[in-house]
């Protein structure tokens, strides 16, 4: 699974631990789903969508062998 999560976090001028603060997770937490070492659970996919306000699928990509 490929993210957009750091691209749309600097676009917005955010560092990893205020994203995080904004969706109530810690910085580590959004540094490894930048890293792909994390797939977020769906719960915090919507919160970030939402915070956002784009769609799941806008942010987090599937692979052609996850789908």
């Amino acid at each position: 699974m490929r993210t957009r999560l750091a691209e749309l976090r600097k676009k917005n001028k955010l560092s990893q631990a205020e994203l995080a603060d904004k969706v109530g997770v810690t910085r580590q937490t959004i540094t490894s789903i930048e890293t792909g070492k994390y797939i977020a659970s769906l719960p915090l996919a919507f919160k970030l969508a939402r915070y956002f306000d784009l769609n799941i699928e806008d942010i987090f990509i599937p692979d052609e062998e996850d789908l």
